[in-house]
């Protein structure tokens, strides 16, 4: 598989990286700032500015990575049903539960 199909297979995943980079990179750049002074005044900025938004980047990145394993486990799921769904059909049964209980059940 070359790098660009696999790339937009796991979009996510990739995202989801880039992110948590961004917000250890933007803590480290805050950490920097903060080291540098010894005045309180002069570190509230960068608490602020480079703390909250580091932090709110590796949680943002935490849960596109969430995202991305529920995403598979639906497909793996998906794939399941329709397995059995196909075994059911050639042996002629009907399922137990109709179409329309498993669609709304995903929602």
């Amino acid at each position: 598989m070359d790098l660009t199909r696999w790339a937009r297979a796991q979009w996510d995943r990739i995202a989801a990286w880039l992110l948590i980079a961004g917000g250890v990179v933007t803590l480290l750049v805050g950490w920097w700032g903060v080291s540098h002074t010894a005045y309180l005044a002069e570190q509230m900025p960068y608490l602020i500015s480079a703390g909250m938004f580091g932090l709110f980047l590796l949680g943002l990145g935490a849960t596109t990575w969430l995202s991305a394993d529920l995403r598979d486990e639906w497909r793996k799921l998906d794939e399941l049903a329709d397995l059995l769904r196909s075994r059911d059909e050639t042996r002629g049964e009907a399922l137990p539960y109709p179409e329309d209980v498993a669609v709304a059940s995903r929602r």
